[in-house]
């Protein structure tokens, strides 16, 4: 047993299997990952996949495949990913336990590292079988 990284809601499923359909053949999935950069530090960073790195961790739902980055896996551990349109952009969201801030712009954020221990305690992962 593990802990899913992540979770995705029925919008953001349906748009990923939108891209990897537009992406034509090849696509998997895209790639979920964290990055340096913006006014706040990091950045969530968004990738088409088409040969997945054995070494990510894999979050599926409604046949849409997301794989996460080891290096963001702390980052994002207990976050919902979205994807919302409003009359001003159309993207990915992420509801993120462990964003501490975020730039006026939306385009970067402050991250710290998943409380394992306290995650524990709550019971707030998702649990997955192997």
């Amino acid at each position: 047993m593990g802990f899913a990284v992540m979770s995705l809601t029925a919008a953001a499923a349906d748009r990923v299997n939108a891209i990897v359909e537009n992406a034509g053949p090849g696509a998997a999935g895209i790639r979920v990952g964290i990055k340096k950069g913006g006014c706040a530090g990091m950045e969530y960073s968004v990738d088409l996949v088409t040969e997945p790195n054995p070494k990510d961790d894999l979050i599926e739902r409604d046949g849409a495949k997301v794989w996460v980055a080891p290096e963001a896996v702390l980052y994002l551990l207990g976050t919902e990913m979205d994807f919302e349109v409003t009359t001003l952009r159309s993207g990915f969201t992420f509801q993120n336990p462990n964003q501490t801030s975020a730039c006026g712009c939306g385009e970067s954020v402050e991250l710290k590292p998943a409380d394992l221990a306290a995650l524990a305690a709550r019971g707030d992962a998702v649990v997955r079988a192997e």
